[in-house]
C-alpha cells in the first residue's frame, strides 16, 4: 500500500512515447517489487506478535523504520526538512496511517494475512464513496455500482452469521476504512514536500508516539527478535521507498490495479510461513474486491484523460 504522495511522471517524459513508455514499465515493475516486500513486513509482524504486544511491534515499525530513513533524508534535503511545510496536516496524516498499522497488526494476530490485507483493500471505495464530500469530486452511476460490489466482496470474506466471523476482521476492515482517510489526507499534501520528507515525517511520529505507549506492554526482546524487528523497519522503509519511486515513474491510475498483487504474495507469506491458506469462498470474496478495485482504478484513469487522448469523457463515471 502506497506511503506516499503519487507525483505524475516529468512533462519531458511525456513528450517522447519511447521514454514514456520506458518510465511507465519501471514504475509497474518497481510497485511489484514493493508488493513483494511489504507483505514480508506483515509476516515478521505477526510472527512476532506471539511473543510481544501490538504496541511493541509497531514501536519496532517506526523505530527501525525511521532509523533507516531519517539518514538518508538529512543527506538529500539537509536542514530543510527540519521545517515542513503543513505541518498540522502532517502530523494528521501521520496519525492515520499510525492508527491503520495498529488495527492491522492487531488483526492479524488472529487471523490470515491475506484474509486481513483483502480486507485493508476497502480503501479505494470508501476513497470513492468520500470524495464527492471531502475532495469535491463527482462520483457517477458505476464508480457506485463499483463500490456497492466491492462492499459485498467484504462481506464475503468476513462471512458474517455463517460460523466463520471472526472479530478481528473488523479490526483488518476498520484499518483499511482509516488508511482511506490517509490516502485522502496525502491527496490534500500532494506537492507540499517532497514524498521522501513525507515519509520521514510519517515515521517520526509514528516512532515518538509509539516510544511513549511501548513501555505500558514492553517485554524485553530476544537478541533474534531484535534482529526481526530491525528487518522489518528496514523492508518497510525499502518497500515504500520503491512505491515512491514507482509514482514517480507512473500516474497512480495506471499503477493502481498492480497493488493488488500484494494478496498474492501476503497468501505465499501467509502459507510457508503460518501454514494459512484461503478457502473457495474467502478467494470469491478476494476476486470480488480485486475486480472492483481495477474497475474503479480503469474509471479513474479514463476520466483523467485528456479528450484528445480518450475521447468525449463519459460524464457518467
Amino acid at each position: 500500500m502506497p506511503d506516499s504522495a503519487p507525483r505524475q511522471p516529468p512533462a519531458a517524459a511525456a513528450a517522447h512515447p519511447a521514454a514514456e513508455h520506458s518510465r511507465t514499465l519501471a514504475g509497474i515493475l518497481l510497485l511489484l517489487g514493493a508488493m513483494m516486500l511489504v507483505p514480508m513486513m506483515d509476516g515478521l509482524a505477526k510472527h512476532l506478535s506471539a511473543h510481544y504486544a501490538t504496541v511493541q511491534i509497531v514501536w519496532a515499525r517506526y523505530f527501525f523504520h525511521l532509523a533507516f530513513l531519517l539518514p538518508i533524508v538529512l543527506w538529500r534535503y539537509g536542514r530543510a526538512v527540519l521545517r515542513p511545510n503543513r505541518p498540522v496536516a502532517q502530523v494528521l496524516r501521520g496519525g492515520l496511517l499510525l492508527g491503520s498499522t495498529v488495527l492491522f497488526f492487531a488483526a492479524i494476530r488472529s487471523m490470515p494475512l491475506a484474509d486481513a490485507i483483502a480486507l485493508v483493500f476497502v480503501y479505494p471505495f470508501i476513497v470513492t464513496a468520500l470524495s464527492p464530500l471531502l475532495l469535491g469530486e463527482k462520483v457517477g452511476i458505476r464508480r457506485w455500482s463499483a463500490v456497492l460490489v466491492g462492499f459485498a466482496g467484504a462481506l464475503i470474506v468476513i462471512r458474517p452469521g455463517l460460523g466463520v466471523f471472526q472479530w478481528s476482521a473488523l479490526l483488518a476492515l476498520g484499518g483499511g476504512s482509516v488508511y482511506a482517510l490517509y490516502v485522502m489526507a496525502t491527496r490534500k499534501l500532494a506537492g507540499s514536500n517532497p514524498p521522501l520528507v513525507t515519509l520521514a515525517y510519517t515515521a517520526l511520529l509514528g516512532a515518538v508516539v509509539m516510544s511513549a505507549v511501548a513501555p505500558l506492554e514492553w517485554v524485553a526482546p530476544r537478541p533474534l527478535d531484535w534482529a526481526l524487528m530491525a528487518l522489518m523497519g528496514a523492508i518497510a522503509a525499502g518497500g515504500h521507498f520503491l512505491v515512491i519511486r514507482a509514482y514517480e515513474c507512473a500516474p497512480a491510475s495506471l499503477l493502481s490495479p498492480y497493488g493488488y498483487s500484494e494478496i498474492v504474495m501476503a497468501t505465499l507469506v501467509g502459507f510457508v510461513g503460518f501454514g494459512d491458506f484461503p478457502d473457495s469462498v474467502t478467494w470469491l470474496g478476494v476476486a470480488v474486491i480485486v475486480a472492483s478495485g481495477v474497475y474503479i482504478a480503469l474509471r479513474e484513469r479514463q476520466r483523467h484523460l485528456p479528450p484528445a487522448t480518450g475521447g468525449k469523457r463519459d460524464q457518467r463515471l
